[in-house]
């Protein structure tokens, strides 16, 4: 397939004025809700954990997903064939064509018509997208001894890990869409007593990866306002919500900006948020803030 250049303008374009977020929190702390803030004719929320109560007023439409091989078939829907698979494999053009052709079959052509529609995916949860996941793989071949015939936990894990980042990967790289992954983020304490936060999914392999897949890594946890006037609080107990944007941050919590307009945290507001991270303006280069701890995974 030939290549061709993109302009500057064409880069500038709303064709290519997408992002993809990574957003982790606490279980409770309102990570659902987030898909209110954003305009509800134009977004739709892949349902993996049956969390839909907090979304009961909200005017988008949800896809409820119970297996990976249904999330499987709507991320190509979404994302399209990839030109670099061969027919057999999933992702290919004989896999878009006949996952289209079974929806229509079944009447399903609402479906098809929010997927092509909407500009922006709300992907909840990207933990729960990791627990089918491995459901499935344990039943695969991969998943057992080849000499034994045994189950073998190490190949399952490792066919999770390769599955889903593909997924990821192929929702990442759909044209004109908004990819935003929502997981849970947990506290863990090591063998020295030192307490940080990290991801939870079902194996490593995601959690190591997903940084460089996702434009914009964000922590979302509780804050109370510094009295001394030097912004936010971490406190678990607080009733105020925030979203850590910037790697390096004073909190130690996973972050990433790739694109350069987020300042440290800023408020729980996808559709503003998105405002910010896709605005025209080169971004403002400012000094990074010191961390007193880095987690790994976010290197």
């Amino acid at each position: 397939m030939p290549v061709s250049l993109v302009t500057a303008d064409q880069r500038a374009s709303n064709a290519y004025d997408t992002t993809s977020l990574a957003i982790f929190g606490p279980a409770g702390v309102g990570k659902t809700t987030l898909a209110s803030t954003l305009p509800g004719d134009r977004s739709l929320v892949i349902d993996l954990e049956a969390g839909m109560k907090p979304l009961r007023h909200w005017s988008g439409v949800s896809l409820p997903v119970r297996t990976y091989t249904d999330f499987r078939d709507l991320a190509i829907l979404i994302g399209g064939p990839d030109p670099s698979r061969s027919a057999t494999e999933p992702y290919s053009t004989a896999h878009h064509d006949h996952i289209q052709q079974t929806y229509r079959e079944a009447g399903l052509d609402d479906v098809l018509t929010a997927l092509t529609d909407r500009s922006v995916v709300f992907v909840d949860s990207i933990t729960d997208l990791t627990r089918q996941a491995m459901v499935w793989a344990k039943q695969q071949p991969e998943a057992f001894s080849a000499r034994t015939g045994q189950p073998d936990v190490r190949g399952a894990y490792g066919l999770l890990g390769r599955e889903v980042i593909t997924a990821l990967k192929h929702l990442q790289h759909a044209r004109g869409r908004t990819v935003i992954f929502v997981g849970v983020l947990e506290k863990v304490t090591d063998d020295y007593g030192t307490v940080h936060w990290q991801p939870q999914t079902e194996g490593s392999k995601v959690m190591r990866e997903l940084p460089g897949i996702v434009d914009q890594v964000i922590s979302m946890h509780h804050f109370q306002p510094d009295t001394s006037g030097a912004g936010w609080l971490l406190d678990e107990c607080a009733a105020e919500r925030r979203l850590v944007c910037r790697a390096g941050n004073r909190y130690g919590l996973p972050a990433k900006d790739r694109s350069g307009h987020l300042d440290e945290t800023e408020a729980p507001d996808l559709g503003a948020l998105l405002a910010r991270i896709n605005q025209d303006q080169p971004p403002t280069v400012t000094s990074a803030v010191t961390s007193p701890a880095i987690p790994a995974w976010s290197t």
